[in-house]
């Protein structure tokens, strides 16, 4: 009478039924991933597609190529900062090279003559910083690959300018050689200097080209013999004053003090420069130089104190130029024309502190602007500038006054609109990715040195 109703049976029918139901559950978990893994190897093709627009876009944003930046030892760029000099020094031309990758502190004199919406994109730049810059725009550029053998240039990092700069005035002439000649012992123990003897190399250097070429001549004494050196003669340098028979050398603008980090700042600044009153005719802005044979700044300046109703004059010999940018922006701002004579050398960074305010240059040397920045500048000279030969000006046969009188205010308006066409080619902007529709100063370079390089790889 216990069997039918003994409780012994009810656990194995329990059992069972669990065990039918893992078992059904285990069949459908198996069968359900052997159609994953089959899906997964029929459509494993359809993520190639993806892998290969990614890198058509690569090529679309960086159409002739990618670069490697060298990771130099801190000895031969970053040790050289001077990192307790942080401002402009009118006694110091390394002070504030260090500051804000180059770009310098803020320009807060500004804030008496500008809206507060421009000022804010004006800095005290140094305007031999440009090592700096451009070491900071490579790093973070959207075409600089980590990959040495997707490369089509290779950059090098060397702050040639500090390196040799601090002992120009040295008795010891190899001391300037020094660290030149480390920096080419460590690269060309890399494997991709040994594959190109390093014509697909380029670097910076933010000292003018001459500071670079001394001769064997013991008479010769001054600067490095760094562009001499038989390795560099296949690298491509950027500078800030190049050297008429060296194609190897290319002239870059020389940093000025406006850094904008937008299209909309850039759009403001150039209607506000357009739109300013110009009430005098012309400007000059520098120093005599009273140990230099018929001085030619000199005799601008007196020039200049003999025409006040239409010559402004900032001399730099009573105002500091090198830390106070005010007074020379104001004045730039407030005049047609400005005139350029050479500087210590050829070039001089008022150049294109002249043109960023809107100024039309007058030159009266060919080598100051003509020769020096195809790159950047219009083809046509006239387009945007005045050339008085120098050589008239000092024997009389012309007047400044009277040449720049004969321009009308038609054609004045129009170089004047040229010249403000071109001030994004002639700065160099605060972001890394470009401003817009536009291409500053370092894409003008860094585009036109990759596009050259790659030539030369396809014609070898």
């Amino acid at each position: 009478m216990f069997t039918a109703n003994s409780p012994e049976k009810k656990p194995t029918k329990t059992i069972n039924f669990l065990q039918t139901r893992l078992c059904v559950c285990l069949f459908v978990i198996f069968f359900l991933i052997q159609i994953i893994v089959i899906f997964v190897a029929r459509n494993s093709r359809l993520c190639l597609p993806a892998v290969r627009t990614s890198a058509v876009a690569g090529e679309e944003e960086c159409p002739s190529g990618k670069v490697y930046v060298y990771d130099l030892p801190s000895t031969l760029n970053k040790d050289l900062l001077l990192h307790n000099c942080t401002d402009l020094n009118p006694w110091n031309w390394q002070c504030g090279i260090g500051t804000n990758h180059g770009y310098g502190a803020r320009a807060a004199e500004l804030r008496r003559i500008l809206p507060e919406n421009l000022s804010e994109s004006w800095y005290r730049t140094n305007q031999f910083s440009l090592e700096l810059i451009f070491h900071h725009r490579m790093l973070n550029h959207k075409c600089r690959t980590p990959e040495p053998e997707s490369a089509t240039a290779f950059y090098i990092p060397f702050y040639a300018g500090l390196a040799v700069g601090k002992y120009l005035w040295a008795n010891d002439t190899s001391v300037r050689d020094r660290l030149c000649v480390k920096m080419l012992q460590w690269v060309q123990k890399q494997n991709q200097w040994r594959k190109s003897n390093g014509s697909d190399h380029f670097t910076t250097i933010g000292r003018i080209t001459w500071d670079f070429r001394r001769l064997t001549d013991p008479g010769k004494i001054w600067g490095s013999t760094f562009l001499n050196m038989p390795e560099m003669r296949g690298v491509t340098r950027f500078i800030i004053e190049k050297a008429p028979a060296d194609d190897r050398d290319v002239s870059v603008p020389y940093p000025t003090g406006f850094h904008p980090s937008s299209t909309e700042t850039l759009y403001q600044w150039q209607d506000f420069a357009r739109g300013y009153n110009r009430s005098s005719l012309f400007t000059f802005i520098g120093a005599t130089r009273g140990w230099v044979d018929n001085d030619f700044r000199g005799l601008l300046v007196k020039y200049c104190y003999s025409e006040p109703g239409s010559c402004r004059v900032v001399d730099c010999s009573v105002t500091q130029c090198s830390t106070d940018s005010s007074e020379i922006l104001e004045t730039l701002l407030g005049s047609e024309f400005c005139l350029q004579p050479r500087g210590d050398s050829f070039t001089r960074r008022s150049v294109f502190d002249c043109m960023v305010a809107g100024s039309v240059p007058v030159f009266f040397w060919e080598r100051t602007a003509y020769d020096q920045y195809q790159w950047f500048l219009p083809v046509e000279p006239e387009s945007y500038s005045v050339f008085i030969d120098h050589e008239k000006v000092r024997n009389g046969s012309c007047t400044i006054k009277e040449v720049l009188m004969t321009y009308s205010k038609e054609e004045i308006r129009r170089k004047r609109e040229k010249v403000i066409e071109i001030i994004p080619r002639l700065i160099y902007g605060m972001f890394n990715g470009g401003l817009g529709d536009f291409n500053d100063a370092f894409d003008v370079a860094f585009h036109g040195v990759l596009s050259r390089i790659k030539e030369e790889k396809l014609v070898v």
